[in-house]
């Protein structure tokens, strides 16, 4: 009997998703375990294995394409089946949408092309985009000076010949100058004097974070609270572990020890606010974690992944080292798994490493807070009295004021710039 193999839901947040590509084609025998298809959720692309054994009797959806969860990825069967039955039960018993009115046709518009710039030291070769000519621009405009040769050349390369320069009497463009312009740009810096653009299908990754980040600026009621701290003393203990240690540490690794120590002694700061429909309650709850598990923001090419390192008062800093330079190689390949992502308590954000010295951070649901650092800059400050060398870093953490409030959110900074002010006070043997 054929089986419907349906679009899985691969994350809590997953509501479409797309076929990267298919590793069986329609035909082929197919085991229980065998991987058919690699899927792109919101977060990674998985291996999707069967379920069933048999042969693949119908694609329904093609590589790059998407569809939402649930949504029939396949049907596997005996040799021969008919799936048409099949698909026609399954379109009958498809609640049918009302079809809204469709608006007008629009006026078809021009395409546009992309602009390639090759950019050497003497020239840069430009294809132009294929975009309409400006009122008067390129054949009879009274109000540029230009010759007429000038004029039809401009026309013919689809140019707007007011922002070329010209060289002849009073400015005047001439043949000279547009050839000038196509070979060398605008004869100086080798600019692209067009306009154009490309436009990119978003991908689930981008469309989850738009929503959830949307929902969190829109529904949490955000504030920010910013501190700057000495870390003097956190550069020289990095320094002096890197030296004897075999796992080599980033300051995000410290901030990471030193945050988790704060949120043990503020564990109100280490909450988050459920709505009614989430606790069955009467009304809205606040969730006080008495485990601390906090989600590290790591960049890749489509977007932001929060990969979390659980339970991180309780580990080393060489065993949190290995994990976020582990989470981040597995953010780039693609290949992180749910339960890497999954659980966050509290969030870090750092930027410092791209030369960024102060931002706010949008919460990460489900938390109240989310800590965005900067980086750590050389600058001259005062000690007794006299102006002298100095190393600072500035954090800002964002609060979710349902559940946080400035005294209870500064009272937490305070404890964190203490703590990175004084390193030993959370660092002893058994932690690194």
């Amino acid at each position: 009997m054929a089986e419907i193999v349906r679009m899985p839901k691969l994350s809590d947040t997953m509501t479409d998703g797309t076929v990267s590509r298919w590793l069986k084609k329609v035909g082929d025998k197919v085991k229980s375990g065998e991987i058919l298809a690699e899927i792109d959720s919101d977060k990674a692309t998985m291996e999707f294995e069967s379920f069933y054994d048999g042969v693949l009797l119908y694609i329904g959806i093609p590589d790059k394409k998407s569809a939402p969860v649930n949504a029939i990825l396949a049907i596997i069967g005996n040799a021969g089946e008919d799936v048409a039955k099949i698909l026609e039960t399954e379109k009958n018993s498809t609640p049918v949408k009302k079809e809204e009115p469709k608006p007008a046709a629009k006026k078809e518009e021009p395409k546009k092309e992309v602009v390639v710039a090759i950019k050497t030291d003497t020239a840069a070769v430009h294809q132009h985009a294929a975009l309409p000519l400006q009122g008067g621009e390129g054949g009879g405009s009274s109000r540029i000076k230009a010759s007429p040769l000038a004029k039809k050349l401009a026309k013919d390369q689809n140019l707007r010949i007011s922002l070329i320069g010209g060289s002849g009497d009073g400015g005047r463009v001439i043949k000279k100058d547009i050839e000038n312009f196509l070979h060398f740009g605008n004869g100086k810096s080798g600019a692209v004097m067009k306009e154009s653009y490309t436009e990119e299908s978003v991908s689930q990754m981008r469309k989850t974070i738009a929503k959830r980040l949307s929902e969190s600026k829109f529904t949490s009621p955000h504030f920010y609270l910013t501190m700057e701290v000495s870390a003097e003393e956190m550069v020289k203990m990095r320094s002096t572990i890197n030296e004897v240690s075999s796992t080599k540490l980033s300051y995000n690794d410290l901030i990471i020890k030193a945050t988790a120590a704060a949120l043990r002694e503020h564990p109100k700061v280490n909450a988050s606010w459920l709505g009614d429909s989430s606790t069955g309650s009467e009304g809205p709850v606040i969730r006080y974690n008495n485990h601390i598990h906090i989600g590290v923001a790591v960049a890749v090419e489509e977007g932001l992944l929060v990969p979390v390192i659980k339970f991180a008062d309780g580990k080393t800093l060489s065993q949190i080292a290995s994990e976020v330079k582990g989470f981040a190689q597995k953010a780039k390949e693609k290949k992180l798994q749910p339960k890497d992502w999954e659980g966050n308590t509290f969030t870090i954000s750092n930027l410092g490493m791209y030369g960024i010295e102060e931002f706010t951070a949008i919460i990460n649901p489900p938390d109240a807070c989310i800590l965005a650092v900067g980086g750590i800059k050389e600058v001259p400050v005062v000690k007794e009295g006299k102006v002298v060398p100095g190393v600072i870093m500035k954090m800002t953490l964002s609060c979710d004021h349902r559940v946080v409030d400035g005294a209870l959110g500064s009272d937490f900074l305070q404890t964190l710039k203490t703590l990175l002010e004084n390193p030993v006070l959370f660092l002893g043997a058994s932690s690194i």
